[in-house]
């Protein structure tokens, strides 16, 4: 078997030949009327017109030999069959197309459509030129990019090879789409907050520090889309905001993380939680019906239904049935002595860890759709308090075992708020790099007043998870080492 070096060495003769004939490999521009998908709309049309017609697309496989050739296009919407017969086709261009085009060209067609005896519908080659020559080879349609890493590294073949990854990324951008327009019909307005923060607010997570030049100082990506900037223009008088941007946490890749993701956060204004609810399950159900025109899905081992019931699940609860510990009562010992016993692997000692740790045991259970309700005050630093009690009015959507979004009822006390900020300081202060950073001008603006606010945040993980695929694989250009020498 010839070596990539070989195969480029004679893709590379092929370029002479090419440059010979005085074709250009590499044009500016090359004849094309329509895309493929369109000219198989139009297709009867145009073949009954009988008028030269132009197409263009990447050489997926050529069939035949002596006189005829069957060359089949795809341009990343369609594909599209291309004819060459010897005697309809310049002698001079059919010597060319038989000696210098290889699978994995970009060929632009001219000619006629018509209907082979077969009824594949097809274009007649009139003339042809290159769009772009192929130095390297297509992988093996059954054999090639069976190495994940080599598949999300060189992204672009997979989707030349695989068009279901294409239809993939197309359903996810009408993912975005819609949800874009479910809180713009219903009166939220699309904001942009900064992505470059002196404290990361808004969630519990290890920041990517960057230096900032110009005012000499080091500054964080956010870890959240905008949530303490959001709930500022709520003091302000906005009532109903969203964002949809990218959020950064330096922390480990799973499944279900990754360190740069696309999420959505809203603000709703004289709303609580409760509300929220209500307004979480009409999108998830929109999302569903609208892009994946279903509400039941398997995932994971777990079958659900979005547009069921959504059961509600107490925290404290749930985790005392699956493990016989009551976490309210329990020490961190003994806590750390039940994660064992379950086989858990768990970071830090500290209470919140742990009981973090302990949920996301039990989740795993749990096919949904329900709602996570009545967390600790320990592990919501920024919810409000339900009276009486030491749990707050926050509400997570349960789905395939996961947390598929995060929402409460804003704490808007800025006493309150400052307590909890020192005690996210004090696990800061003692190592815990997750621990919330305190943001103190936060704290002033509650000082003048925020109304009561409900908030939430989803993201990529509703969408990797109603696709049955690990967060990496639905990410266009995942973050990959570079690879080094030795593994060219």
């Amino acid at each position: 078997m010839a070596s990539l070096e070989e195969l480029k060495q004679t893709r590379l003769n092929k370029l002479a030949l090419l440059t010979q004939a005085g074709m250009e490999a590499y044009p500016a521009k090359v004849p094309r009327d329509s895309c493929l998908a369109d000219a198989r709309k139009n297709f009867a049309e145009i073949a009954e017109s009988g008028r030269t017609y132009s197409v263009v697309g990447r050489v997926m496989a050529i069939r035949g030999q002596g006189a005829i050739l069957f060359l089949v296009l795809d341009d990343g919407q369609a594909t599209f069959q291309a004819v060459v017969k010897k005697d309809t086709l310049a002698p001079a261009l059919f010597e060319l197309l038989t000696k210098a085009v290889d699978i994995g060209d970009i060929l632009s067609v001219t000619g006629t459509f018509f209907k082979t005896n077969k009824g594949e519908e097809s274009i007649l080659m009139q003339s042809w030129t290159m769009a772009a020559k192929s130095l390297l080879p297509l992988p093996e349609k059954w054999h090639g990019l069976v190495d994940p890493d080599e598949r999300l590294r060189k992204r672009y073949l997979d989707f030349i090879m695989s068009p279901e990854w294409r239809e993939l990324f197309r359903r996810k951008t009408k993912f975005w789409d819609v949800t874009r327009k479910f809180f713009k019909d219903r009166g939220f307005l699309e904001v942009e907050t900064p992505t470059l923060e002196v404290t990361t607010g808004g969630a519990e997570a290890r920041p990517f520090i960057t230096h900032h030049n110009d005012f000499d100082m080091d500054v964080y990506l956010r870890i959240s889309v905008g949530e303490l900037w959001q709930k500022r223009l709520m003091a302000g008088g906005f009532g109903k905001t969203f964002e949809i941007g990218r959020a950064y946490r330096n922390e480990g890749t799973s499944p279900e993380h990754a360190q740069e993701f696309t999420n959505l956060e809203f603000y709703w204004g004289y709303a609580d939680y409760r509300d929220g609810m209500k307004l979480v399950q009409e999108l998830y159900r929109t999302l569903a019906r609208e892009v994946w025109g279903t509400t039941k899905f398997e995932v994971r081992g777990h079958a659900f239904d979005l547009a069921a019931d959504w059961p509600e699940i107490d925290y404290t609860e749930e985790i005392k049935r699956q493990t016989g510990l009551d976490i309210m009562q329990a020490t961190e010992k003994e806590m750390q002595n039940k994660l064992k016993e379950l086989n858990v692997t768990f970071d830090g000692d500290n209470k919140e860890r742990l009981i973090d740790s302990l949920w996301k045991y039990c989740r795993r259970q749990i096919a949904g759709p329900a709602f996570l309700i009545n967390h600790p005050t320990l592990v919501a630093p920024l919810a409000k308090l339900r009276p009486g009690t030491q749990t707050v009015q926050m509400f997570q959507p349960i789905i395939a075992g996961s947390e598929i979004g995060k929402g409460y009822s804003e704490l808007n006390d800025p006493i309150d708020q400052r307590r909890r900020f020192e005690e996210q300081n004090k696990l800061l202060q003692g190592g815990d790099e997750e621990a919330m950073m305190p943001d103190w001008e936060f704290v002033e603006m509650l000082e003048h007043g925020m109304p009561p606010t409900c908030g939430f945040g989803f993201g990529d993980r509703l969408f990797s998870t109603l696709s049955g695929k690990p967060l990496r694989e639905t990410q266009l250009f995942p973050l990959m080492r570079p690879k080094t020498e030795d593994q060219d």
